[in-house]
């Protein structure tokens, strides 16, 4: 019997269409669930025994058992070629229908997994626009067309925090099979998100007019950029920053206010260290290419400007250059070439030729020349081997003594450091004790026994300052407490009235007393 369903038709397009999966497969699908059902209702485990058939025209879906004409009695084994019989479907009943119902189902959801993990595959590394969900724990769920992406923590940038309906803006990182889940990774916090948000905001960018060189990134701190132009006529930082930095402020408000450092890019490494150095003023760059390790001198007032705030702007310039990087001061340069001078001079007839050669390599201290090591040397300056152990050995000598010196200098400033923070509470503590004494005093109610009283207490806590009214030349907060514990005193003595035999009388007072003597 075959049954002409239409609207099984219309059903399986709309699904096609709707979930991307093909419509063949969909057919596939619910001739295997043809094929549960009969096999439910017959009890048959021989998968081979049923065949299905459901026109992709009419609908009409058909579905046959294959039986064997004649059997062996004592083996059980078919006789015979077989014969497919037509089975009505309308008489399976109601268990063999929920049984296709089930494997319809299942297998639906199997096609739509392998559609959605083979659509985001070819997408990987695009820039996507999606709708937070929910948190799951600390990663967040971001609806991305038909599917949920997830962005774990460590994709996100430090700090951020959506709400349910929120756009959210990011790339597909990884598509992963997880048990019967397909797991989109989501991130905002790789340097390729920075790259596609310039390729959106810069129509250079994308056209590849500009191209991003190089790049280094600490996710919602701070992220540098070298670029560079194939056309001369196109300013590649300026197009990047856009009108008023139109374009480069689209981009930094979608980051949350990050910072975009924009630097050119340069195939001369000294050059490209410079330019990623910036604000900060270089004043030369010296490159160990055995080491790759940059050295840079700056002034001493670019020194903090190149560290940069816990050092984050000579890190992501080493990342951005691809090289380590050394700053000191002009005087900590010359100091170092100055010892390592010292040392090797310690070995005789050594040309000075042979010192410059070490400058021009990038080895500037006596650490350098011991890190390097004699094979170095003996290939890159033409010494013989012989030299260039003892010169390495010297070094390594020499290093260890510096090495001494430097970690005592080290614990010196520590301890002076906090020998200053003392000093620092203790002037702070003084203060609060003078400040308690001056409001004491201010409270006076005016009358001569409380006044006499208070300058009393004052003039002892002079004097237990002072270590019995001598001055002291180790903390100057002291000086600071008792001007301010003497000018209340000051103003109490002028405020109080006069009292005693002795005291000044005026004006008719003076007078009617004299009078009254006489």
């Amino acid at each position: 019997m075959s049954l002409g369903n239409p609207e099984m038709l219309r059903i399986v397009d709309a699904i096609a269409r709707d979930r991307k999966i093909e419509r063949e497969d969909l057919f596939i699908d619910l001739e295997m669930a043809m094929i549960s059902a009969a096999r439910k209702f017959f009890g048959s485990l021989d998968s081979e025994e049923f065949r299905c058939h459901i026109d992709r025209l009419t609908g009409q879906t058909r579905l046959w058992r294959r039986v064997a004409s004649e059997w062996d009695e004592e083996t059980g084994e078919p006789i015979g070629d077989l014969q497919e019989i037509e089975i009505d479907i309308a008489k399976l009943g109601r268990i063999p229908a929920q049984t296709a119902k089930q494997v319809m189902i299942q297998r639906f959801r199997e096609d739509e997994r392998a559609s959605i993990s083979a659509e985001f595959s070819k997408r990987l590394g695009e820039l996507v626009t999606g709708t937070a969900q929910r948190y799951e724990g600390s990663t967040l769920v971001v609806q991305v067309d038909r599917a949920e992406g997830y962005l774990p923590r460590g994709e996100q940038i430090p700090g951020e925090q959506f709400h349910p309906g929120d756009r959210v803006r990011c790339m597909i990182l990884d598509v992963r099979e997880v048990g019967s889940q397909v797991r989109i990774i989501l991130t905002r916090a790789q340097r390729d998100f920075i790259r596609r948000l310039f390729e959106v905001e810069v129509p250079e960018v994308s056209e590849r007019i500009i191209e991003i060189k190089a790049m280094a990134r600490e996710p919602g701190s701070r992220t540098k950029l070298a670029v560079s132009s194939i056309d001369s006529k196109v300013d590649a930082v300026g197009a990047c920053v856009g009108v008023r930095g139109s374009r480069i402020k689209n981009i930094v408000d979608e980051l949350g206010g990050e910072k975009i450092d924009i630097v050119r890019w340069n195939d001369s490494s000294q050059i490209l260290i410079q330019n990623a150095l910036k604000p900060a003023e270089v004043r030369d760059v010296s490159l160990c290419f055995e080491l790759g390790r940059a050295t840079v001198i700056v002034e001493n007032d670019q020194l903090s400007l190149a560290i940069g705030k816990r050092g984050q702007n000579v890190r992501l310039a080493a990342q951005l250059a691809g090289w380590d990087i050394d700053i000191l001061t002009p005087d900590e340069y010359a100091k170092g070439l100055e010892i390592l001078v010292d040392t090797l001079n310690k070995i005789p007839d050594l040309s000075e030729s042979l010192f410059d050669r070490l400058a021009a390599l990038g080895m500037i201290s006596v650490f350098d020349v011991e890190e390097v090591g004699p094979k170095v040397l003996v290939d890159e300056l033409e010494v013989e081997p012989e030299l260039a152990e003892q010169m390495v050995r010297l070094a390594a000598d020499r290093a260890r003594v510096v090495q001494e010196e430097q970690e005592r200098e080290k614990a010196e400033a520590e301890r002076r450091k906090a020998e200053e923070s003392e000093v620092a509470s203790g002037v702070l503590d003084l203060l609060g004790g003078g400040a308690g004494g001056v409001g004491g005093e201010g409270d006076a109610d005016g009358e001569a026994g409380d006044a006499a009283g208070t300058d009393s207490e004052a003039d002892q806590q002079a004097a237990s300052i002072l270590g019995g009214g001598g001055e002291s030349d180790s903390d100057v907060g002291v000086s600071i407490v008792v001007e301010m514990a003497d000018e209340p005193e000051a103003d109490a003595e002028a405020d109080e009235p006069p009292v005693g035999d002795d005291a000044a009388l005026s004006g008719a007072d003076q007078e009617e007393q004299a009078s009254t003597r006489e």
